[in-house]
Formats: structure tokens, C-alpha cells, sequence
């Protein structure tokens, strides 16, 4: 078992630059930096479950993959380009967003989340 609760230490993370050509980044505000690890699936599979990391700021990213989001810390609001609708998120809140949503990530306060993702194809 593995367990994630708000203010728990999630342990050593690695740093994700915002580099995928797929998820096409464009930075809107800040120097945001993102860390995280696979805790299960990931490459070659449909499914990968994990930890994200991200410093304050704000960038635009198309979302690979169906997931499956919890905070665990910090604050920031997420808004899905294709509808506008926007969503504030803090510890312990949980949102779904699906493959392929153009969003805005607006990281207030350095961000910590447990997701699951799943993309029928493949990661």
C-alpha cells in the first residue's frame, strides 16, 4: 500500500521539465518548476499513478491522459480552454480532467498532487 495525505512528506521527486512537445507548454507567468515520480504503470502502459510537484507561476499545457487529481498542498486554479470554466484548487480537493483539455495551470502557491492517469493507447 501506498498512502498520500496533506502535509505528509511524499518523499524524493524528480525533476519534469515542461519540454513535452505533446503538452506543447507555454509559460504565462513566473519560472514555474516541476518535479515528480511514477508510482505505478507509466511507460508502455494505459494507466500511470503518481506524484507532481510545481513551483509558483502559470503556463498553458494540453493534459495527456484522463486523470484523476487530489491536493495534497498548496493552491491554484485550473481553467479548461475549450469551456472557460475555471476551478480552484486547495488540500484535499480533487478535479478530473480529460485527455487532450487545453488548460491553464495558475500555481498561487507551490502545488502537490496525487493523480492517476489513463490513456487507452498508451503512455
Amino acid at each position: 500500500m501506498i498512502g498520500y495525505a496533506p502535509g505528509q512528506d511524499v518523499g524524493p521527486l524528480e525533476e519534469w521539465p515542461l519540454d513535452n512537445p505533446a503538452s506543447d507548454y507555454v509559460i504565462q507567468r513566473g519560472a514555474p518548476r516541476t518535479y515528480g515520480r511514477i508510482d505505478a504503470g507509466g511507460p508502455g502502459h494505459e494507466t500511470r499513478f503518481g506524484i507532481w510537484h510545481c513551483t509558483a507561476g502559470a503556463f498553458d499545457c494540453t493534459e495527456q491522459g484522463d486523470e484523476l487529481m487530489t491536493i495534497l498542498e498548496g493552491a491554484c486554479r485550473l481553467t479548461e480552454h475549450a469551456t472557460g470554466e475555471t476551478r480552484d484548487l486547495a488540500a484535499g480537493d480533487s478535479l478530473f480532467v480529460r485527455d487532450g483539455s487545453r488548460v491553464t495551470w495558475d500555481v498561487a502557491e507551490s502545488v502537490t498532487k496525487v493523480f492517476l492517469g489513463h490513456k487507452p493507447d498508451g503512455y
